[in-house]
């Protein structure tokens, strides 16, 4: 036993550095592509698959690849996207620090990531049924295309708004088989609700953006502007969310929880101002809670029926 014993010990001492880096390569590509900002739109997709459960039985199967596709689309996209502003990456001092300027990962490393995603994405796709496998290209399209548009029109925060409002419509497709006007409320809440947080977003990088010729609704706007035109985009978003009630024959809850998403939309709102942008990061981290919340309405508001 005392042999055994120490040919074990010696093989986790082997092991153990080699678990390490894996770990730790792990938690580097986690940063890569900010995989914690899932949140912001895995839920909404979710939120998109329960409303397909008035048209289509609930799946599990279905949910499991609705989850893979989510995170390999999102994980494809922000890798594309660190890829293509790498450089740019590396002249701003917010963000010089990130994996690629700092060559914490490699190029190769990063396309090779891309690439395996988005496989796993059209698997996923294919994995669910035929009209998702088919539009799985045009997602991908979109999603790699809203990098390059901050270099085209100043309307790119929209671009970014569309690239995720994908999520609950392409979950609706995914349980159904079919798209249906009924979720198009969602989806365009969805990419008006992203297209205001993204607005405020850009706003730490206003002086950046200009000085080397990127494009954003507040750079073609103005600070104050950018700000007006995200408040209005927000509160439309809560009239769409609010007109699902009636849409789907929600129960109360719904309207509960979609009353405190307004709330949190209207404190988010009022944190951002053009004079003073220290709470924008606190104002974007708010979006988590936006996006969770909507799913227990839905969620809420299908039980209480």
């Amino acid at each position: 036993m005392g042999g055994n014993s120490g040919e074990d010990g010696v093989s986790a001492d082997r092991s153990s550095p080699f678990i390490t880096r894996l770990v730790g390569r792990a938690g580097l590509y986690s940063k890569f592509v900010r995989f914690a900002h899932s949140i912001f739109a895995l839920p909404f997709a979710l939120a998109g698959l329960a409303l397909a459960t008035t048209e289509a039985p609930f799946r599990w199967d279905v949910l499991g690849w609705v989850v893979v596709a989510m995170v390999a689309a999102r994980s494809a996209a922000m890798g594309f996207n660190r890829i293509v502003d790498r450089k740019l990456d590396l002249l701003n001092p917010r963000t010089a620090g990130r994996e690629l300027p700092q060559n914490k990962i490699s190029m190769f490393e990063a396309w090779a990531f891309v690439l395996a995603s988005s496989a796993v994405f059209v698997l996923a796709a294919f994995m669910l049924n035929w009209l998702c496998a088919l539009l799985s290209p045009v997602a991908l399209a979109t999603l790699f295309f809203y990098s390059l548009t901050k270099r085209l029109t100043w309307t790119s925060q929209f671009f970014l708004g569309l690239s995720l409002a994908i999520a609950p419509a392409g979950a609706w497709v995914a349980l159904t088989g079919t798209l249906d006007w009924r979720i198009m409320p969602l989806f365009a809440a969805v990419l008006l609700w992203v297209t205001g947080f993204d607005i405020f977003y850009s706003l730490l990088d206003l002086e950046f953006d200009r000085e080397h010729g990127l494009r954003s609704v507040p750079g073609r706007w103005g600070a104050t502007g950018g700000i007006l035109i995200a408040r209005l985009l927000h509160a439309t978003a809560a009239v769409l969310l609010l007109s699902l009630f009636w849409l789907f024959d929600l129960g109360v809850l719904y309207l509960v929880g979609t009353a405190g998403v307004a709330l949190l939309l209207g404190v988010e709102d009022l944190m951002v101002n053009p004079r003073d942008t220290t709470r924008v990061l606190t104002a974007f981290n708010l979006n988590g809670f936006v996006s969770i919340l909507y799913l227990l309405a839905v969620v809420g508001g299908l039980a209480w029926r």
